[in-house]
């Protein structure tokens, strides 16, 4: 009797696997953190997120041992001034993407712990509205100076 309720069992729950199943789920392309000079204490972290569901995905916390506060950020216009804000979520459009970039979405990292060193990685976790969870390693890169004029106001 055992293997015949093992069976049923395992026949019942497959659609329940399948349906968490995060096979066609997100994809990350190109995630790299900024290098930072010696002691300096923020950094940001950028990549592509592709999702290829037919459902929209909404990121909305992230996580790193290198930072002692990570937070998802933009940027907005106020007046003449360019300003990061942080916001509550970072939306990735069924079937779209959603890119974090300089000047744009991006991750941001507060009080480093180290200096963030071109070359080198560092560990990155993302937590989505669904309950599910990415760990990735993301390089340090080198990149362009940002933009002038821009103030940094976390609140």
């Amino acid at each position: 009797m055992k293997p015949i309720t093992l069976l049923l069992t395992t026949m019942l729950l497959s659609p329940l696997a399948l349906a968490n199943s995060s096979s066609d789920d997100l994809m990350i392309h190109n995630p790299y953190a900024r290098a930072t000079p010696p002691n300096a204490p923020n950094s940001a972290v950028f990549m592509m997120l592709h999702n290829p569901s037919s459902n929209e995905r909404h990121l909305i916390s992230a996580s790193t041992s290198v930072a002692k506060t990570v937070e998802l950020h933009n940027h907005v216009m106020e007046g003449d001034m360019m300003k990061m804000r942080e916001v509550d979520e970072i939306v990735i459009p069924a079937k779209g993407m959603a890119e974090l970039k300089p000047g744009s979405l991006h991750i941001m990292l507060f009080d480093l712990k180290k200096p963030l060193v071109e070359g080198e990685s560092i560990d990155l976790t993302l937590n989505y509205a669904n309950g599910e969870t990415m760990t990735l390693q993301a390089p340090i890169k080198k990149v362009m100076k940002g933009m002038k004029k821009m103030s940094h106001n976390t609140h």
